[in-house]
């Protein structure tokens, strides 16, 4: 396995993770449940822990990739530069879920409001995510490549 094929194990985990960390929360919220609201800033710290190899392993795949046919760098750019940012909301995320956790065990008063700026965050993470998501599979899927004035998918010259 080379850094191209770990790139690709590990990049899904970090914006499939707070999927299932937001869906967490939200139950938690709603069944008022202090234990499942816990469980949820695990699964949030685990994402920004899975963030890691998915941002390391980033510059390798690039390597493997810039130099094959067709390859356009400028794609390779603006992943790494939404993944930069992903990366950084990511950890902070990490940061807020570990305040949370703190302040739940701890029984804070303001223990609630925590809970709800891990969800308004959350969203946030998510949003890079799949920005980082889409401009990744921009590297090598033309398919899902989209012009940047009109909006309209890029047509293939082969055609």
């Amino acid at each position: 396995m080379n850094d191209a094929h770990l790139h690709l194990v590990f990049n899904h985990l970090p914006i499939i993770i707070p999927i299932v960390g937001l869906l967490v929360m939200i139950v938690g919220l709603i069944i008022r449940s202090e234990v499942v609201k816990r469980t949820a800033y695990f699964i949030f710290i685990l994402g920004a822990v899975c963030t890691i190899p998915a941002f390391f392993t980033g510059e390798g795949a690039e390597e493997a990739v810039e130099h094959l046919q067709g390859m356009d760098e400028k794609y390779i750019h603006i992943h790494e530069e939404m993944a930069e940012t992903f990366a950084l909301l990511s950890y902070l995320l990490g940061a807020i879920s570990i305040f949370g956790l703190w302040a739940s065990l701890k029984q804070k008063s303001f223990s609630k409001m925590i809970t709800y700026v891990a969800i308004v965050f959350s969203l946030v993470v998510l949003f890079f995510g799949k920005q980082t998501g889409t401009t990744g599979g921009e590297v090598r899927h033309t398919e899902i490549r989209n012009d940047s004035a009109s909006g309209a998918p890029v047509q293939d010259s082969d055609d």
